[in-house]
């Protein structure tokens, strides 16, 4: 399984991916995250299902962008042209994956801001080659492993929430996320990108890096349980006899 999120709010973009690939026997680490800089290009992909089908559909994606001269010049041309390359590997590969009783299952988030767009864009591309545009009531995707992690984002994330409320909250959403599934865990891959830069900013943490956010908000979620007001619980712990 895997973890990524993509927060599109009001002053940029965030984008976390984990690095855990699972076999059948093993455990390994391999990037989720990809990212464009070349021809002025400020755009990342995340995907989350087989590897194999993530690999050959970059691989397809990249090979279209080094042999054309015409570049995207906003986001959704490039979406679209992702998805094309998708469905000539749906084309090539599907029918065999079926029959080896394997599941094709690419889902990916594309974000950032290319030269004649209005503003910095967020989709989520399906399996099928089909997109949605993130908006501005629920300012995140999540793809992978998402059911741990979207209670925290529903809770906190907000379009006008600032970068770094936005961070810690997408970095929570992992944790949960690592706590309770064998197949997200770190290092993780954080890409920025800053409404009006001229670039994206790329990161890897690992575990020691953010071992102390980690347990900081473990120990105060414990305490936070422990003074919550619940006086209307009261009745119920009032039967029992007094010790």
């Amino acid at each position: 399984m895997t973890f990524c999120a993509g927060l599109k709010i009001r002053d940029g973009l965030i984008g976390i991916a984990d690095t855990r690939i699972t076999t059948r026997t093993q455990h390994i680490t391999a990037k989720k995250l990809t990212t464009y800089h070349n021809y002025g290009y400020k755009m990342f992909i995340m995907t989350s299902g087989l590897r194999s089908l993530r690999d050959k559909t970059i691989t397809y994606f990249d090979e279209f962008i080094e042999n054309n001269d015409d570049r995207f010049e906003k986001l959704y041309e490039a979406v679209n042209e992702f998805a094309r390359q998708l469905r000539i590997v749906t084309a090539e590969d599907k029918k065999a994956l079926n029959e080896g009783g394997l599941h094709f299952n690419l889902h990916s988030i594309i974000g950032g801001r290319l030269s004649q767009d209005k503003e910095h864009k967020l989709f989520l591309l399906y399996p099928q080659g089909n997109w949605v545009e993130v908006g501005q009531g629920t300012p995140y995707f999540l793809i992978g492993e998402s059911s741990f992690g979207k209670p925290i984002l529903d809770r906190v994330l907000r379009y006008e929430s600032t970068m770094k409320t936005a961070l810690k909250a997408g970095f929570l959403a992992f944790d949960a996320t690592r706590a309770s599934a064998v197949d997200a865990d770190f290092p993780i891959d954080i890409v920025v990108y800053k409404n009006g830069s001229d670039t994206l900013y790329e990161y890897r943490f690992s575990r020691n890096d953010l071992i102390e956010v980690s347990t900081w908000w473990q120990k105060y979620l414990s305490q936070a349980i422990e003074e919550l007001p619940a006086e209307c619980f009261e009745m119920i712990f009032n039967k029992f006899p007094k010790e």
